[in-house]
């Protein structure tokens, strides 16, 4: 007989998330699906509908259809269902923090994702007055004026990183400010956005005005790329991507894009700053989200006079992270996405190793913890021109190396094709608004860093970063098209 102690969990179930194209939720046309695996555990979690190009094209023409109506209604009337469905998502925080830790791994002890959320929802919710054209007596016997206007359909193509966070702010701006929508998530984390998809429908909004599909890049995503009835397109991504977007919408329509693409975020830490302070921001921003955010302070540059203790405190710092399975509270580091991130970390990595010096860490766990872990890891003296210096690992990865002068220190953070977000530690006001002044990046910190932002800033990045700004103060801009009239008076 059996170990009566023994208890065999049930079997759990697999989550069944739908499509919501006009209204409706639905599978796929072909009723295609792929699995999703819990990147911690590698357990099956999800078949997940695998949108066809038939499937996009339905949705823009769901969105295209429901678009005069939208346009038209009172824009308060539209801010009721955005409040609607921020409470909504409020209601299910607990349910969408699990969802996304056993999607792509993120702890639920640091989710502030659904709460984000909501808080985009409700600001716009309640923006719709500071929609305004302007108007002017400058041109002798005629009255002018302009006219802010929704451009129709907008698409939004999302990262797996932090789904929620990019769901609500690429979509409640473009709403509120009378366009209709097609969400497309992404194929590692689709499973909060496919819950809010649900809520969507709770909330009131319109058929076809608000419309969330799932799959991979190919087929549906660039069926969003290319489609004719797509007027703007706004993506967080790859660079790699992005450029394909960008192409895409160039040889179609020549939609407006928006891109926000990845980063090689320098900190310079002078001798005068505040070393305690600065190795814990700097660890965090790294260790964060296992270090998969494109603003992650991935380079540091530190005064040699104070290097050693800075290093000494960071290394601290960095292995005391508590990594496991990420829906316990008392986890703080989950895993890598999935395998391709876990390889792409543990190959950058290894070149480290043959580049630089490693002081920490430097291993992948998969065969010790079943799962995509990756250790928290430090490289020294690394080459300015090797590959793990050059390009975004997305991983908790992080090289630290000495400069002497504030000259170098510029110098080097700005050697980089990117330019997302820089940060410098210093207590001296002067050298600190020279660097600030100085560094190439949509974003500067000082005496603080990634991913620390404020919300009524512009964010967004210089070169291969990519283009356009978003904000609480900035986003609606890039969803209105503005009209010139002229009206002519006699006498």
């Amino acid at each position: 007989m059996g170990d009566s102690s023994i208890v065999i969990p049930p079997k759990r179930e697999l989550v069944q998330p739908r499509m919501l194209i006009g209204g409706q939720l639905v599978e796929a046309s072909d009723k295609a699906t792929f699995d999703l695996f819990n990147p911690a555990t590698g357990e099956k979690v999800a078949h997940v509908p695998e949108a066809t190009e038939d499937d996009a094209n339905a949705a823009v023409e769901a969105a295209k259809a429901a678009s005069p109506a939208w346009s038209a209604l009172d824009p308060a009337k539209r801010g009721a269902c955005l409040k609607k469905l921020a409470a909504l998502i409020r209601e299910h925080n607990k349910e969408l923090a699990l969802l996304e830790a056993t999607s792509m791994g993120r702890p639920v002890s640091e989710y502030i994702d659904g709460m984000a959320a909501a808080g985009h929802f409700d600001h716009y919710a309640e923006a719709w007055p500071s929609i305004q054209g302007q108007a002017s007596l400058n041109t002798p016997g005629f009255v002018t004026m302009t006219l802010r206007q929704p451009y129709g359909v907008v698409a939004a193509i999302i990262p797996w990183n932090a789904p929620l966070l990019f769901f609500a702010s690429k979509t409640a701006p473009a709403l509120i400010t009378g366009n209709t929508v097609v969400l497309k998530s992404s194929e590692k984390a689709p499973l909060a956005a496919a819950k809010v998809g649900e809520l969507i429908i709770k909330a009131g909004f319109p058929p076809g005005v608000f419309n969330v599909i799932s799959g991979h890049g190919l087929p549906s995503g660039a069926a969003l790329a290319k489609h004719m009835d797509v007027r703007v397109i706004t993506f967080t991504g790859s660079g790699r991507t992005g450029r394909s977007i960008q192409e895409v919408a160039a040889r179609t329509n020549l939609k407006k894009v928006i891109l926000e693409l990845g980063g090689k975020s320098p900190v310079i830490v002078f001798d005068d700053a505040d070393i305690e302070k600065a190795a814990e921001d700097t660890m965090h921003s790294i260790q964060w989200n296992s270090g998969q955010v494109c603003m992650a302070n991935s380079r540091v540059y530190v005064q040699e006079g104070i290097a050693p203790p800075f290093i000494e405190a960071f290394k601290r710092k960095f292995a005391a992270v508590r990594a496991g399975d990420p829906t316990r509270k008392e986890i703080n580091h989950g895993p890598q996405a999935d395998q391709t991130q876990y390889k792409s970390v543990l190959s950058f990595i290894e070149e480290g190793k043959r580049s630089g010096k490693l002081l920490l860490g430097g291993n992948g766990n998969l065969k010790t913890e079943g799962g995509f872990f990756i250790e928290p890891t430090i490289f020294l003296e690394t080459p300015e021109n090797s590959r793990i210096m050059k390009e975004e690992v997305f991983g908790p990865v992080v090289n630290i190396n000495t400069i002497k002068t504030e000259e170098e220190a510029i110098q080097k953070a700005n050697d980089t094709e990117y330019g997302l977000y820089a940060a410098v530690y210093t207590k001296n006001i002067d050298r600190a608004w020279r660097v600030a002044k100085a560094l190439n990046s949509g974003y500067v910190g000082v005496n603080c860093t990634s991913p620390q932002t404020a919300k009524d800033l512009p964010f967004g990045g210089y070169k291969m970063s990519g283009q356009g700004r978003e904000g609480w103060l900035y986003s609606m801009d890039n969803f209105l098209e503005t009209k010139s009239v002229m009206m002519k008076i006699d006498g």
